[in-house]
């Protein structure tokens, strides 16, 4: 597909239509859902079997729609990103990679998640090589509630954002560029929640935003480690970015408030795992540990709640 012309960089203009064929199952709904950011996330939309979402590109921003029709996903985009976020749509949606229906599964593999495996075959890890995109929100999301992590990034995208290109009845808008977050001083983050921690780190990583955004094209463990040496990036934090940008079927999110208790009940029984014992459990699956955990999030039973559960706070509490 070649260069846009100047026509075609208007708001409505779209690309023409592009379309793969599929190497196998691809459930694109179940395989995109975790790049939501809860209700009222204006950066993705699915609706009848599509799914829109905004991508900045490096070409400029775009908004991007994908589709399964007769064994083949279809793409289509708007914007003067527009085939930079074609172009990126197979790799986005996980044509290429493993799905869940073709993982190997050992002697010792549980029962539950083959049974899983049969039932969402076509669930794959997705891809989606904007880096700021998955980083911001989970800095934002570290040791605070869901419903905190959410109010922050859907007042930053609803205030610093901007309208994604493409049909205006989307309502789709374009994440924050870095350059606004790094400029902002820290105080400017308290209305969304986002206390001074939180706002220096975001601030600190959006000040690099074209290194980070340049993990894409190293190795899985380079990108890894790259993320690690920031101050305010953990363990977490790095896996969250490799299963959400950089299509990691294999990252866990070692020190989350609920994961390790889901999959110690899921397939052990236990209610109150630990990161050591979730790590020994998921041992069998060494490769594609992120899919299996995306298969127990989807149809496992939940440990039963023991105790208080973590309470939205002010800022002054954090």
């Amino acid at each position: 597909m070649g260069p846009l012309n100047v026509r075609n960089r208007a708001r409505l203009a779209a690309v023409p239509d592009a379309a793969w064929p599929l190497d196998g199952p691809l459930d694109l709904i179940r395989t995109l859902m975790p790049l939501v950011r809860g209700q009222g996330d204006r950066t993705i939309r699915i609706a009848g079997g599509t799914v829109w979402l905004s991508l900045r590109t490096p070409h400029g921003p775009a908004a991007l729609s994908l589709r399964v029709a007769a064994d083949r996903l279809v793409a289509q985009a708007w914007g003067p990103g527009a085939d930079d976020a074609v172009e990126r749509a197979p790799r986005l949606a996980g044509i290429g990679r493993t799905w869940a229906g073709a993982v190997p599964l050992t002697a010792d593999a549980h029962p539950l998640v083959g049974q899983l495996a049969r039932r969402y075959p076509g669930v794959r890890i997705a891809r989606t090589e904007a880096v700021m995109d998955a980083l911001v929100p989970a800095i934002l999301e570290q040791k605070v509630t869901g419903t905190e992590a959410r109010r922050a990034w859907h007042g930053l995208v609803r205030q610093h954002g901007e309208a994604a290109p493409g049909p205006a009845e989307l309502g789709l808008r374009l994440t924050p560029p870095a350059s606004v977050l790094a400029a902002l001083p820290y105080h400017a983050y308290h209305p969304f929640g986002v206390e001074m921690r939180r706002a220096q780190t975001v601030r600190r990583v959006a000040s690099r935003a074209a290194s980070f955004e340049a993990i894409v094209g190293v190795s899985l463990a380079d990108a890894r480690q790259r993320l690690l040496v920031v101050p305010g990036v953990g363990a977490w934090t790095a896996a969250e970015v490799g299963v959400r940008a950089l299509g990691d079927e294999d990252a866990v999110s070692v020190g989350d408030f609920h994961l390790s208790h889901l999959v110690g009940w899921a397939l052990a029984h236990e209610a109150r795992a630990d990161d050591a014992r979730m790590l020994e459990l998921l041992e069998p699956y060494a490769g594609h540990r992120a899919l299996v955990i995306r298969l127990l999030e989807l149809g496992a039973p939940a440990p039963a709640r023991r105790g208080p559960r973590l309470s939205p706070r002010g800022i002054e509490g954090i």
